[in-house]
């Protein structure tokens, strides 16, 4: 006879006041209480078995989405190298030897052709991101000009160009950008160990920019950096409590690179990862979950839990700045595979 297992009650009840958390906070945000997320909160959901988690992710995620659909944005690096940031997981880093060199602003028709690429092949929103700390004057107009081009194909527009003042939020705003990303990478307790030449308020001033602006927000950070499990609640607790929370937050698998001072820090655990994206998902219920950077090393199989557990876009395409990104036709044969459907597409 097989040994029956036996569940404790403190288990039960632990699992119980993370489900009781979860929904309290998101019957206060839908009414418009706010409520702030606790880490001890977030900690409890990271702390569910896994598949109460996966099941507590699907039902929030289906109320608020098409469980069978995912978006699809293309990443474009209009400006390689050369960054005066310091940020401990950048290959663009100037202060680091990484095979990455420096490259002026891209032309306007480039752009302009690589954004009709990325439409043809189902890319509902197209990102261009420039290596700087943050922009010149001289190159706001430049900007402005590929968000107006890529605006008029009838694709989202989207931009990351490091830290903004109020009047370039303004100024992006009035040229028709819909997006701005500026991730907070990590927990403010974690932040001086990834990067030293900005700090964790100067990210949240950007954002603030961003939002006086009337544009949308894109934010969310990294994990693999060796970070804890707190630590990383701590990341989920800061976006979740902004008011409001992002509307796209994409979630970063870290990306090893040679030169870069964290090449060799222990991977997550897969599993700790997809508990991520479906914390981000009950945290956030109306955001889009974006798999972002490290899509590249996994598994199908490990893609498919991260859409179970609440993920509903991707960045599309060979590359994500520097580095490998699924190619579009395994995309598509994956999502075919899992009876997915990408944004506007015909059921």
């Amino acid at each position: 006879m097989k040994p029956i297992a036996i569940v404790s009650l403190a288990s039960l009840r632990a699992g119980a006041a993370a489900v009781t958390a979860a929904t309290a906070a998101a019957q206060a945000r839908e009414s418009g209480t706010v409520a702030r997320w606790s880490v001890e909160a977030i900690l409890a959901l990271y702390g569910l078995p896994f598949m109460d988690l996966m099941f507590r992710a699907q039902e929030v995620h289906r109320q608020h989405f098409n469980s069978n659909e995912v978006q699809l944005s293309t990443l474009l690096s209009i400006k390689t190298g050369g960054c005066a940031e310091d940020c401990g997981y950048c290959p663009q880093s100037a202060h680091f030897e990484t095979g990455v060199e420096a490259s002026k602003l891209m032309p306007l028709e480039e752009v302009v052709a690589a954004a009709n690429a990325a439409k043809a092949q189902g890319a509902t929103r197209f990102c261009m991101g420039a290596a700087w700390r943050s922009p010149k004057e001289r190159d706001m107009e430049r900007v402005s000009a590929m968000i107006r081009e890529v605006k008029a194909l009838g694709m989202e527009t989207c931009v990351t160009l490091g830290m903004l003042n109020a009047d370039q939020a303004n100024g992006l705003k009035e040229a028709g950008l819909d997006y701005y990303n500026h991730n907070l990478d990590t927990a403010p307790e974690f932040y001086e160990r990834i990067i030293s030449t900005r700090t964790y308020q100067d990210r949240l001033d950007t954002l603030t920019h961003v939002r006086d602006a009337g544009i949308h927000v894109c934010c969310g950070g990294i994990v693999g950096l060796g970070e804890s499990r707190e630590q990383r609640a701590g990341l989920i607790a800061q976006l979740a409590n902004l008011d409001p929370y992002p509307e796209s937050v994409p979630i970063n698998n870290l990306v090893q690179v040679d030169g870069t001072p964290l090449a060799g820090t222990a991977p997550i655990d897969p599993f700790e990862f997809v508990r991520t994206i479906a914390v981000a998902r009950i945290t956030m219920p109306q955001t889009m979950v974006r798999l972002s950077a490290g899509r590249e090393a996994m598994h199908e199989s490990m893609q498919a839990l991260c859409f179970l557990a609440g993920a509903n876009s991707v960045f599309y395409g060979d590359k994500l700045l520097t580095t490998a990104n699924p190619q579009s036709q395994r995309d598509q044969a994956l999502f075919a595979r899992l009876g997915m459907r990408t944004s506007g597409q015909a059921a």
